[in-house]
């Protein structure tokens, strides 16, 4: 078996296109449509990740705002940011980019972000009504997973889904997601990590398998059920590679998976230009 494509380039183009209709739009009808971002240290891969996300934000019309803080930022410096990008009508919406160097500052600094412009989907009161099933900007890389797989003609509800990792930005809302009474959803989710014994056993009763780690590999062949759909939404740099969840041997087993590289990552980026035009929609600008 060779498994077909999840082609997220290809989606995201489209989704870019759309976006752009209503970024149009809304200009006409005087509103304004601003995307701001908040980048702490020098990391590399989320240095390379906002300025991709300015990019599209330039090609579909959207305006950019971004700050870049030192490495040692304190608390209160980053928080003064996150007043001032809360405040500026000029951006629908905004985020910080995580992980932060300090990563006890996180939950602070989420907090503080006003719900309405938390593009990421990720203030503990959106998360709450993504519990409830209840509209709201949903985190951009489970949001973009789902949307791959529906596009695709991946049927979601009522199967057998697991996932693998439980982070905040992937892994414990895009459970939350695919188990929720959302149109399209309705999964039944198992949720996996390394602290789970027997973990190739629990994953391989898997009919779809969306991997969120970050550890290179931990996906195996032998891990997966003949013909299942994988989503691979973790990643790691070695050097300046890319190396995914998911080893490469899966794709001789699996029905559908994402390629290392123009999987998840242009979905995300397109469901943050999604949730920007939506709070601008709102009359958040």
């Amino acid at each position: 078996m060779s498994a077909l494509i999840l082609d997220g380039q290809a989606l995201a183009n489209e989704m870019k296109l759309e976006a752009k209709r209503k970024v149009d739009e809304l200009k006409a009808n005087g509103v304004k449509v601003g995307l701001g971002t908040v980048l702490v240290g020098d990391d590399g891969p989320s240095a390379n990740y906002v300025a991709m996300k300015h990019k599209d934000c330039e090609e579909v019309g959207i305006a950019s705002f971004h700050r870049h803080l030192e490495a040692d930022a304190s608390l209160s410096q980053i928080l003064e940011v996150v007043d001032e990008f809360n405040e500026n009508p000029e951006i629908s919406a905004f985020l910080v980019q995580l992980p932060l160097p300090v990563g006890e500052f996180e939950e602070e600094v989420l907090e503080r972000i006003q719900p309405r412009k938390d593009v990421d989907g990720l203030h503990p009161m959106n998360l709450g009504r993504l519990v409830m099933s209840k509209p709201g900007p949903l985190p951009c890389t489970p949001a973009g997973i789902v949307k791959l797989l529906q596009r695709n003609g991946v049927l979601i509800e009522g199967r057998r889904v697991v996932v693998v990792g439980r982070g905040l930005t992937v892994g414990r809302p895009l459970a939350l997601l695919l188990s929720s009474a959302l149109p399209g959803c309705n999964a039944a989710v198992t949720v996996v990590h390394s602290r789970v014994k027997n973990l190739g056993e629990i994953i391989r009763e898997g009919e779809i398998v969306i991997s969120a780690t970050g550890v290179p590999g931990i996906i195996k062949k032998e891990f997966i059920k003949p013909g299942a759909v994988v989503v691979g939404a973790g990643t790691f740099f070695e050097g300046r590679k890319l190396i995914s969840d998911l080893e490469d041997a899966v794709g001789e087993v699996a029905s559908m998976i994402t390629p290392r590289i123009g999987g998840v990552g242009p979905m995300t980026r397109a469901m943050l230009i999604e949730n920007t035009i939506l709070a601008a929609s709102k009359g958040i600008s």
